[in-house]
């Protein structure tokens, strides 16, 4: 039997809001110091907060709370310095802190049981406070998953939800790049003013001045792989839902849909070719785990028409929270890290069949001599085997040439040579009206 979802009106309840108030900058200084101090993480920094009634009396308690933990890991205040520098860095580059405390946090990610207590922005902060969908999926993608992340993103767009998802290869790539008209926001496991992967400049650009770009890392910080996880938490966290397009069994995109279930969003998945192994993923969310099959972008509106009818209602500002007097010994507790697993997300997604790593993704070297939009993935140069890279975004699925020619960057004269080449050597199928696929293999 499946646990029952909260009612639409209780989706985003917090069940330990803090003290919302405007910051002056040496309020924003004490609770980045506060945030950055060793052994604080989130739920200390909730529980700090409400305790003492701020960032500078929590500051100014924690050397004595330190002296009497029990647990050998000591506290070591971020000093002024180090916070200032951290500041200055993201005001150099247009990036803006926004601390949970805070009337402009977001306010879907405000009401996690455990919310990121600071997020830098970059751009339209408005979009933070919409209703929103994630799209995400796999960074190697098909031409088939390219073109559809493209349709809903767009739709879906249209029908007033800003798309989140972010900014890989793939999948998301394509998400970002159809909502830029509508409004997207990408959520980055690095410094805001680190490109990853580095071919995607243009569109960071891009998303910076119409979109909005969100982390919680500071600036100058390159993502690793267990920084991933954390974003995708984010990523769900600021949306209605969670709409995975293409996802191996061995996929990013199903942390993310497995963090959507635990903050009670709404999972949506589109069903692949039984023979696509980047579709085993996805098809095992319909089938073990609850998602919703979608095979069009009204799909989606219908199933969040509620949420999105009771907007006032389901993202309500974080009620004011007088503090009341606690225990000692229950925030030093709270001071324990290994009692925060939100803040360290093992990068791990356990189906019904099993249980999956993943690992961050590889590097490639950014091709500079084409910048085009068009391009979802590290644009080939002249050296490389065509056909290889043509094949690796075919499916068993139908795909027309034109979703092939925009999916891989290539010519349609290249395209057509390479396809000739796969079809000599019997590895693709023709379909009229001009599909291709991969030929099932026997």
């Amino acid at each position: 039997m499946e646990p029952t979802k909260p009612s639409n009106e209780s989706l985003f309840s917090s069940p330990a809001p803090l003290p919302i108030a405007d910051l002056d900058d040496a309020g924003r200084l004490a609770c980045l110091r506060l945030i950055r101090s060793l052994n604080v993480g989130p739920v200390a920094f909730r529980d700090l907060i409400n305790h003492y009634g701020g960032a500078k009396q929590a500051l100014d308690c924690l050397p004595h709370i330190s002296s009497v933990k029990a647990s050998p890991k000591k506290i070591k205040i971020c000093s002024e310095e180090d916070a200032t520098a951290e500041l200055e860095a993201a005001h150099k580059i247009g990036a803006t802190p926004v601390f949970t405390i805070e009337p402009g946090y977001p306010k879907a990610l405000a009401n996690l049981s455990v919310p990121p207590p600071l997020v830098y922005t970059m751009g339209d902060k408005t979009l933070l406070q919409k209703p929103a969908i994630a799209i995400v999926g796999a960074r190697l993608a098909s031409a088939a998953g390219i073109k559809l992340a493209r349709i809903f993103a767009s739709e879906l767009g249209r029908a007033g939800l800003i798309v989140v998802s972010g900014l890989a290869r793939g999948i998301d790539h394509a998400a970002h790049e159809a909502a830029l008209d509508t409004g997207t926001i990408a959520v980055v496991a690095g410094g805001l003013d680190v490109i990853y992967p580095p071919e995607h400049e243009k569109l960071h650009h891009l998303i910076s001045q119409s979109g909005c770009l969100v982390s919680e890392m500071p600036c100058g910080f390159k993502p690793r792989a267990k920084d991933f996880p954390r974003r995708n938490r984010i990523i769900s966290g600021l949306s209605l839902g969670v709409l995975v397009v293409e996802a191996a069994r061995r996929s990013g995109s199903l942390v993310t849909a497995r963090l959507a279930g635990e903050q009670n969003r709404e999972l949506f998945a589109i069903p692949g070719h039984p023979l696509d192994p980047r579709a085993r993923g996805t098809n095992d969310l319909l089938k073990n785990n609850g998602a919703m099959l979608v095979t069009q972008p009204d799909d989606i509106v219908q199933a969040l028409k509620p949420m999105i009818g009771l907007e006032n209602q389901a993202f309500r500002e974080p009620q004011a929270q007088i503090p009341t007097a606690q225990p000692e010994d229950t925030l030093t507790n709270s001071l324990n890290p290994q009692s925060e697993t939100p803040d360290d997300i093992p990068r791990k997604f356990t189906l019904s069949h099993g249980s999956t790593k993943t690992t961050a993704p590889p590097q490639h070297k950014p091709n500079m001599a084409r910048t085009s939009l068009n391009n979802q993935s590290v644009q080939p140069s002249t050296n490389q085997n065509h056909a290889h890279q043509v094949r690796q975004i075919l499916s068993p699925a139908p795909i027309e040439l034109d979703a092939i020619v925009r999916a891989t960057g290539l010519g349609t004269n290249l395209v057509r040579a390479a396809l000739l080449e796969l079809e000599l050597n019997g590895e693709i199928e023709r379909h009229g009206s001009n599909l291709i696929s991969l030929k099932a293999q026997e």
